[in-house]
């Protein structure tokens, strides 16, 4: 459907009388806000029934995804159905301003970090490029967490979301799944064979909610199904009437606590047992779904492989690979050979780590309690995996302890992965390189051929269109193209690298993105910051080996040095944001540490002419939509062989922003796409950091033997930052320093004078910003996109959609 301003305004007047009994004109902002939601979806529902036609007897990828970090919805669907303007235009005629609408919209709490927004950047790409996709995943109650900070410190609160997003949600009770847990399972004859019986379950009812997903300039749209935990006995009146009010609701609160908050804390057996739950809950229903929907369409499930690929993003779903061989062999008969097969030939696995605790582990009691009938088939799967190498790889039985999928009392999920998908993928050319030779190498010699690799990507209409219109625009003018639907084109910006006149203009337009963010510092953490200075920006999850650590090290490295030795530097503000889990101390410890750096700094009436620290609590993708754009520089340093890929980087580059970085992730590729004159390296590359672990590394050396360093380090015991002790962080630094920020730290020191010599030139920096912005083009999903649909998919786009 195509709207124009008379029918947008038609459509609008009609949905606020009729939901609210009002007028356009005495409608709150509110109301304006679910109208217009309303008008949008209805769109996008009707071009939804245009897609289900057109993927009639297609092949489908179905995505699946504990995270979906989506954002706001409106603005999105704005843009790709090529109608803002025109809402902008409508609603100004009504007195209201288009962004105060944007900005009563929260973000999804549907993720927390690139896990979750590659998911939604995928899922964008998939839809823009018109193939038929459905992303599965959980509709979180509350999200992650809000995060504020209190005293310097991280605090959790609710993300109640639902609030002002549920509006975007279809939800569809009449297609609800029921998910069986705990019980007994036993076997007995039948006439027609050998039956696997499981009784005394628990039942939990999965409701699905639909979350339209747009594409941009296509009628194409899929969905992002997302389910809620309910149960059928949700009160009892007898415990009720005896006044027992609590033990009444509690097996309500007890199943919805599946769908209340994404990652909840696993340091304790309850958290285990609540994860594990949420995983089997939204695999168990999805699967059902796109079984019961093949069915529907095909008769049999024979030709599953065929016109179905189930795509598991990182570890967390992976019990798609028995949950499939049991509804294959227990509600559709097949025997196991053939559900193995079947199995087989639909699943693939994206890896998204490296590090062991992310690989996802189970503890076999528990396991097998809250799903036996799952653990029988992992059981029989694993099995029969050790007979094979026993039988036919002889070479690797010294192996097998490493390679099962039990062993050592856990069922290990990433191995039954590698073993049971036909196509196993890393996300950059590094990673994937370490998943060949090294974490899954024994599988790489079993299982030749299956480890592949697509590098990462992010959706350029939201991160660059959207987030820096005058970016966008200005490229356009100056190119004389379009790069929404191919970013290639903006490989032309090359030419201009030396035209003084262009490099003059991007240097103003990050000067207005950082007089934004400037602002919108200002109002919510009470700092005013310099926009002429360097944004110095490290945005991500925090996490050790992302080493947030070593840029705070720097910084009070700094602060000494201009404060003691009255050392002159371009002027900088070093701008941080990024959550913690809630049980994780240590990251946790370091945002208390950042933040009293900058109570420290931002008071000192001397060194802050210099030097600002700004922390901005809850990060997400709304609050990166102004930060990007702003950003000279992209701090990307983590620990040499960590970071599997990475997409702020590609966010950052895009938008302009300097790399300062490892060799790591995607930044080797980022180093290859602009050269070496136009990044900035340091620290050791994954073979040095993996030579120094083999020979022992030792951190107190470089504490002993580096002054800077024993000065920073026994200034933090000495309460020399902001009058506070974080003898946690420097005993951790001198004993153990598991990602070798102090190994690090001296060519981290050196290459950030070498940036602030840099940036001292300001054509020299316009350049190379240029440069980033004009080679970002490999970094688009879009291509990401076909990569995965050519090379492991196989599908094809969508014929005909009208």
């Amino acid at each position: 459907m195509l709207l124009t301003k008379i029918m947008i305004k038609e459509l609008l007047e009609n949905k606020i009388t009729i939901q609210f009994g009002c007028s356009v004109e005495d409608a709150s902002a509110r109301q304006i806000y679910e109208g217009l939601i309303e008008v949008v979806n209805d769109v996008l529902g009707e071009n939804r029934a245009k897609s289900l036609k057109a993927q009639k007897d297609t092949k489908k990828v179905y995505y699946m995804s504990m995270e979906f970090l989506v954002g706001r919805s409106l603005k999105n669907n704005l843009y790709n159905l090529g109608i803002e303007k025109d809402v902008a235009e409508v609603l100004k005629k009504m007195g209201i301003d288009l962004e105060d609408i944007y900005n009563l919209e929260p973000d999804a709490g549907l993720g927390n970090g690139g896990l979750g927004r590659l998911a939604s950047c995928y899922l964008d790409g998939l839809t823009t490029l018109d193939y038929p996709a459905t992303g599965f995943s959980i509709r979180y109650e509350y999200g992650i967490f809000k995060q504020e900070i209190i005293d310097d410190k991280q605090v959790e609160f609710p993300d109640n979301w639902l609030k002002m997003g549920a509006k975007w949600l279809v939800t569809r009770e009449d297609e609800y799944m029921e998910v069986l847990f705990d019980g007994e399972v036993h076997e007995e004859w039948t006439e027609n064979g050998l039956k696997t019986i499981h009784s005394n379950y628990d039942t939990v009812i999965a409701v699905p909610h639909d979350l339209y997903i747009s594409g941009h300039k296509t009628n194409n749209v899929n969905t992002l199904r997302l389910w809620s935990a309910q149960t059928e006995n949700s009160f009892d009146l007898g415990l009720f009437s005896k006044g027992q009010y609590d033990k009444a609701a509690a097996k309500k609160n007890i199943t919805e606590a599946i769908s209340k908050v994404l990652y909840p804390a696993d340091d304790n057996i309850e958290g285990k047992n609540l994860r594990l739950r949420q995983q089997y809950f939204f695999v168990s229903a999805s699967l059902q779904t796109i079984l019961r929907n093949h069915m529907k369409e095909f008769k049999t499930l024979d030709n599953l492989a065929d016109k179905v690929i189930i795509h598991i993003n990182d570890t967390h779903p992976a019990l798609c690979v028995p949950e499939l061989m049991r509804l294959l062999m227990d509600e559709y008969e097949y025997n196991w050979d053939d559900a193995y097969s079947i199995t087989c030939k639909t699943l693939a696995y994206t890896n998204h780590t490296i590090m062991q605790e992310a690989l996802e582990k189970w503890p076999v009691d528990l396991f097998k309690a809250r799903l036996p009938r799952i653990f029988s088939i992992v059981k029989e799967i694993n099995r029969r995996f050790c007979e094979f190498v026993y039988k036919e790889h002889h070479d690797k039985l010294d192996k097998l302890s490493s390679l099962a999928i039990i062993d050592g009392g856990m069922v290990k999920m990433a191995n039954m992965c590698v073993i049971c998908c036909f196509s196993v993928n890393g996300v950059s050319k590094l990673h994937s390189d370490i998943l060949k030779n090294k974490l899954f190498k024994d599988y790489n010699d079993i299982f030749a051929g299956k480890l592949t690799n697509v590098t990462n990507g992010i959706t350029h209409r939201r991160w660059l269109c959207q987030s820096n219109p005058l970016l966008s625009n200005y490229l356009e003018e100056l190119l004389h193209t379009n790069f929404e639907e191919d970013l290639e084109k903006i490989e032309g910006l090359n030419k201009f690298a030396d035209d003084k006149n262009v490099l003059d203009k991007l240097f103003d337009i990050k000067y207005q993105n950082k007089v934004r963010l400037a602002k919108y510092i200002a109002e919510n953490n009470g700092i005013i910051v310099n926009p002429s200075s360097i944004f110095d920006v490290q945005v991500k999850r925090l996490h050790e080996y992302k080493r947030q650590l070593l840029n705070a090290l720097n910084i009070y490295y700094l602060y000494r040095k201009i404060k003691y030795e009255h050392m002159i530097i371009e002027p900088r503000t070093f701008i941080f944001a990024a959550k913690a889990s809630a049980g994780y101390v240590m990251a946790k410890e370091i945002i208390y540490f950042i933040n009293s750096l900058a109570e420290m700094v931002n008071n000192d009436p001397y060194v802050r002419d210099f030097i600002k620290v700004v922390f901005i609590a809850d990060y997400k993708v709304s609050l990166a939509e102004i930060i990007m754009p702003a950003a000279d520089i992209s701090e990307q340093i983590s620990q040499a062989g960590m970071e599997a890929s990475g997409t702020g980087n590609m966010k950052l580059m895009i938008n302009g922003a300097v790399t300062v970085g490892t060799m790591d992730g995607a930044n080797i590729e980022i180093y290859d796409a602009v050269g070496k004159d136009n990044i900035f390296i340091f620290g050791m590359d994954a073979k040095q950091v993996n030579d120094l672990y083999i020979s022992d590394y030792k951190s107190r050396w470089y504490y002993e033997n580096i002054p800077d360093l024993k000065v920073l380090i026994d200034g933090m015991k000495n309460k020399e930052v902001a009058g506070r002790d974080f003898s946690y962080i420097a005993d951790y630094l001198i004993t153990n320093d598991r990602y070798m920020s102090l190994a690090d730290f001296e060519s981290y020191r050196d290459i950030q004078k070498v940036v602030n010599d840099t940036y001292a030139d300001k054509y020299k920096w316009s350049n190379m910003s240029l440069k980033n912005i004009a080679n970002s083009a490999i970094f688009t999903s879009d291509r990401s996109v076909e990569d995965y649909a050519n090379g492991i998919w196989h599908i094809d786009p969508l014929k005909n959609i009208k």
